[in-house]
């Protein structure tokens, strides 16, 4: 059954999101479609482009993101402390990126007065676009939409883009969001069309590893969006960062890349991985769950007892994937 958004995505039980949009009919709209023969590669940088002009204008963090030829991945991170102290023009500002809004907007940042009336209309307004700045179905509307009118007027057509309202799952913790930032970050190794993070294009995992190592690509003239920071053990407050090592994080990927690549599954070569060991996961479970996420969980991914803590909140029978979370768990003290 189909739950409500309001129901699955709450800043207040956790900040992290990992949110998936599939094209209609898993038709390759954005990649080289095998039985046209034409490609849509394009739209990737596209996106990337619409990505980079989100993320500036919400108070929304991109952490990790994966384009394919017939979905994309994204990792978010809420931020709304960062939209609550916003002055009003800030927010009128931001908003006017993205939509015109009422007249007197354009008044009020021209240095206009208003009248009364005016002065209300804009003052809801400002609330209004606060909250939706904040919002994760906003961003992804905002997203979704324009990529959609921009590949229908590049195909002379109408109709969906998208299969479907974007898929969510809530990351409750440090250990569900590092699975599932990898997860992303190797969708192209996993899938078969690159052998490695530094070979997988249009992902987050490459993005940062060109950052550190300043290597040229071909693809330098597409715009990036800013992605979230890690910030290591140094972390505090809700701008600090990611709570992992950058290199740390590179490592994991890179040994985890070689383990799926070559079909290794369930065993991670070398030693385990620094930030595994740290986190107390299980490395053969984690590059199980690495492989298998959307087959493991669902809508919520976390440790045991979070997934029963949530459960019972919501009023809720059963959260699916506590099985697979008490093995990828098994080393942590609940």
């Amino acid at each position: 059954m189909t739950r409500a958004r309001s129901s699955l995505v709450s800043a207040s039980v956790t900040p992290y999101y990992h949110c998936i949009g599939r094209c209609v009919r898993q038709a390759f709209l954005c990649g080289r479609d095998p039985a046209s023969g034409r490609s849509f590669e394009h739209r990737k940088a596209s996106i990337l482009e619409r990505l980079a002009l989100l993320t500036e204008v919400f108070a929304i963090d991109l952490c990790a993101y994966a384009l394919m030829s017939n979905h994309y991945h994204l990792v978010l991170r809420l931020a709304p402390g960062r939209a609550a102290q916003w002055t009003a023009r800030e927010v009128v500002e931001r908003w006017r990126q993205l939509y015109t809004g009422p007249a007197c907007a354009a008044s009020y940042l021209n240095g206009a007065t208003l009248d009364a009336s005016e002065s209300a209309l804009l003052a809801d307004c400002i609330a209004r676009w606060r909250g939706r700045l904040t919002d994760l179905g906003w961003f992804m509307r905002c997203l979704n939409e324009f990529i959609a009118r921009l590949a229908n007027k590049e195909d002379g057509c109408t109709g969906r883009f998208w299969e479907g309202r974007f898929k969510s799952q809530a990351l409750l913790d440090e250990e569900a969001l590092l699975t599932v930032m990898a997860y992303v970050d190797l969708n192209p190794v996993r899938a078969g069309i690159a052998d490695s993070i530094e070979t997988s294009e249009f992902t987050s995992g490459q993005q940062r590893l060109h950052e550190v190592i300043a290597t040229p690509k071909a693809d330098v003239g597409n715009v990036k969006p800013a992605l979230r920071p890690f910030a290591g053990a140094m972390r505090q407050g809700e701008d600090a960062g990611l709570p992992f090592n950058l290199q740390d994080y590179l490592d994991l990927l890179d040994s985890s890349g070689r383990a799926v690549h070559l079909r290794k599954r369930g065993a991670i070569p070398d030693s385990t991985p620094r930030l595994l060991e740290s986190l107390g996961l299980s490395p053969g479970e984690w590059l199980n769950s690495v492989a298998e996420l959307h087959t493991r969980f669902r809508l919520f991914i976390g440790a045991p007892h979070r997934l029963k803590s949530l459960a019972s909140r919501c009023g809720w029978r059963w959260i699916r994937g506590q099985t697979a979370a008490r093995r990828l768990y098994s080393r942590i003290n609940e």
